[in-house]
């Protein structure tokens, strides 16, 4: 038996086993059987390798959120450094059309000056040989953009005589061509927003005011160069120091800028020399998230944060949420701020489309968009009818409260209470005599219903069977005991 093992155990007698799995799966099943084997045999039996050791594995790591606009950010290829031999990098993305992706010799992902659609995901695999055997790790991570919050927002106003486009556009031009040295120099960036043209309220003849806006980003090339981003622990708090101080030195020096440059002179071969000359400056700072960020928990180091909007969602400027994409609308990347609409007449079946794909032709949701967009007029119709009848049902409860009301009121009770009794006296005054014996019998009452009917029917004869109950119409709510005693006694002594 353990001549056989050695054999097993030979060199050179391996062919193509089919790969590395192949290899895996045949050195599985002969190592068990030498398991077998050396069992037999008696010998101790100890593992020749560990399987699970050389199987490739695949992690899921966490969310990376790396500052937009930073000089540089590496992210390396596992958490935790590997120690094997002579290991091989080689990372991947899940975008359509995929970057050019920067990787070190040590196999660390590196980002230079990173902008919001560098976010997504990102998967490495390390490759490495152990015990002779290839083997492979697997680590996912998703990058989110971000940026503390902090800029700047410039309103200017110029007076000039003319206000066309060519003329604007000129001044313009030579506005922001003066402005990158300040950029250089402040390591921030100024975005031309937008402008008005409009005629002067002093002089409407020949002055017209040039409304300028400018927006101004703290986030220029170099701006963090006092920041380690591979410090996590400490690296947002410098961010936001960084901000603050950049803040306070920008502001200073657009001040200083315009207070130098009062007048812009505009000249060219194809219009007239014309001065464009600064009126008014107004700045403000601001604490809103650039277009397509808004802010989540998701960053727990800084929950002011502005986040990188996932695809299917965006946010205009000034807006601090992202929302995700209406109906008819897509966003395939990262931090837009506002969706892309569907093409020839398509649609998306509901919100939140991060693709073109999800785009459909009209006629397979068309039913249930015209639910969903008559669902508002449904309503309109509906809640007047609501509101009419509830208002009839609150006249009509009103209407039978006020009759129960007058019903229990005490007028109504003695007259009810007047009519009870006078019906009482009308039925004992008229129950008829069945016959003498009864008569006799009967006592008084018998006597007084005899006589009764004897004055209300003449000499007719008397029935054994007893009449309805009636009320008379002539006994009216003057009656009283008394007119009944009188009454009584006369037609006893008549009797």
């Amino acid at each position: 038996t353990v001549q056989q093992v050695n054999v097993l155990c030979a060199p050179g007698i391996w062919t193509d086993l089919g790969g590395p799995m192949g290899i895996t799966r045949t050195l599985g099943t002969m190592g068990m059987l030498a398991v077998v084997l050396c069992s037999c045999s008696g010998e101790p039996v100890s593992p020749l390798w560990d399987p699970t050791a050389i199987s490739s594995q695949e992690h899921q790591g966490d969310f990376v959120f790396i500052h937009v606009e930073s000089s540089s950010y590496s992210l390396p290829c596992s958490p935790a450094e590997l120690k094997v031999a002579d290991p091989t990098y080689h990372w991947v993305q899940d975008k359509a059309a995929p970057k050019l992706l920067s990787v070190t010799k040590e196999g660390h992902l590196l980002f230079q000056h990173f902008q919001a659609g560098d976010s997504g995901k990102y998967s490495c695999i390390v490759s490495y040989t152990k015990h002779g055997v290839p083997a492979s790790q697997m680590f996912h991570y998703h990058i989110f953009g971000y940026h503390v919050l902090g800029g700047l927002d410039t309103v200017l106003l110029f007076h000039g005589k003319f206000c066309k486009d060519e003329w604007t556009k000129r001044f313009l031009w030579d506005l922001q061509k003066k402005l990158r040295q300040l950029e250089r120099e402040q390591h921030c960036k100024v975005q031309l927003t937008d402008t008005f043209c409009f005629p002067s309220l002093t002089n409407v003849s020949d002055q017209f005011i040039i409304q300028v806006q400018l927006k101004v980003s703290l986030f220029g090339p170099h701006w963090d160069d006092n920041c380690n981003p591979l410090e996590l622990e400490t690296v947002t708090d410098c961010y936001h120091h960084t901000v603050q101080h950049n803040l306070r030195q920008v502001q200073l020096a657009l001040t200083r800028f315009f207070k130098e440059h009062k007048s812009f002179h505009v000249t060219g071969a194809d219009i007239p020399s014309i001065d464009f000359t600064n009126e008014f400056v107004g700045i403000l700072k601001t604490k809103e998230c650039s277009g397509g960020y808004g802010q989540t928990e998701q960053f727990q180091r800084c929950l002011s944060c502005c986040i990188v909007c996932p695809p299917g969602t965006f946010s205009p400027p000034k807006n601090n949420q992202c929302s995700p994409c209406p109906v008819g609308t897509y966003s395939p990347i990262y931090g837009v701020a506002f969706c892309t609409p569907c093409k020839d007449g398509m649609i998306t079946k509901v919100p939140g489309a991060s693709s073109m794909t999800d785009c459909v032709k009209m006629e397979r949701t068309k039913q249930v968009l015209l639910i969903v967009h008559r669902i508002p007029e449904l309503i309109a119709i509906i809640l007047p009818a609501l509101l009419a009848m509830n208002l009839l049902f609150i006249l009509c409860s009103c209407y039978w409260f006020c009759r129960e009301y007058r019903m229990s009121s005490p007028t109504a009770s003695r007259k009810t209470e007047s009519t009870t009794r006078m019906e009482v006296v009308t039925s004992f005054s008229k129950i008829p005599r069945q016959d003498s014996k009864a008569g006799l019998d009967a006592g008084p009452a018998s006597d007084t219903s005899h006589l009764d009917t004897s004055a209300s029917q003449g000499d007719e004869k008397h029935t054994h069977r007893a009449p309805a109950l009636a009320v008379t119409p002539n006994l009216a709510t003057g009656t009283d005991e008394t007119t009944l005693t009188l009454t009584l006694e006369e037609r006893k002594g008549n009797f």
